[in-house]
């Protein structure tokens, strides 16, 4: 049962099907979940009863299952990690710089929110593409070879190892910096809502960031709150051997 006294991040661990109540009350549960959820709940003015019988419902409903990365192997979730929020990235990033760009053009002169929004973007652009080139080159594989250790004979002398904590330190600032950027954008374009008058494409664009802020906390949340901690653990548990 879900207790007001659990924090947002251990919520979202423990329970995957938390993070789309999370994401209907607008509550943060990736770079922000270190609260109680009844401090969540009251800075939102939400009833933290109201959010713990949507939680629990969530539970129960089984026509929506979620994988429980808390127990699948390391190597699973990299492999999803990239396959499914890296890609996303990836492929969605050109795609709103491009309308972003068109936006302005038309739009720009009247609306000069428009034009931070844009440069903001090709900031977080810029920071992503090294971030995740990092995780995939870097940080994955040493977490998918401290997993191939575990337990293992082979397993390199304590002096030869690289560290994951100066690494993953690193990563989750970059997180939150990322988060920072997103929040701002938010707010420059009123929550993501378009004006009244605003073309096909003004709309698309602010839709897009809107799908784009939704998978990135999704993304942050599989890594903050369960990959890192768990390889992080893994790796003291070898250590200690």
């Amino acid at each position: 049962m879900t207790a007001s006294t659990q924090t947002i991040r251990e919520i979202a661990r423990t329970q995957p099907a938390s993070v789309r109540v999370f994401e209907q009350f607008g509550i943060e549960y990736c770079c922000g979940g270190g609260k109680p959820l009844a401090d969540a709940c009251a800075a939102k003015d939400i009833d933290v009863d109201t959010v713990i019988a949507a939680l629990e419902a969530a539970c129960r409903d089984e026509t929506a299952p979620a994988r429980d990365w808390a127990k699948e192997p390391l190597a699973s979730l990299t492999d999803y990690i990239v396959t499914t929020h890296h890609a996303y990235c990836k492929r969605e990033l050109p795609r709103l710089s491009g309308l972003a760009a068109k936006v302005v053009n038309v739009h720009g002169g009247t609306n000069p929110e428009l034009v931070v929004i844009q440069s903001k973007l090709a900031h977080l652009a810029e920071e992503l593409t090294d971030h995740l080139a990092e995780e995939e080159i870097f940080v994955f594989p040493m977490v998918e070879k401290l997993e191939g250790q575990q337990g293992s004979d082979s397993a390199e002398p304590v002096e030869s190892r690289s560290s994951l904590g100066n690494p993953v330190d690193l990563l989750v600032r970059e997180h939150d910096h990322a988060g920072v950027l997103l929040a701002e954008i938010r707010s420059l374009s009123q929550n993501f809502i378009a004006p009244e008058y605003a073309c096909t494409a003004y709309r698309a664009f602010y839709d897009g960031l809107r799908e784009f802020e939704r998978d990135l906390h999704r993304h942050v949340h599989l890594e903050n709150n369960i990959l890192f901690p768990r390889a992080i653990q893994m790796e003291a548990s070898i250590s200690a051997e």
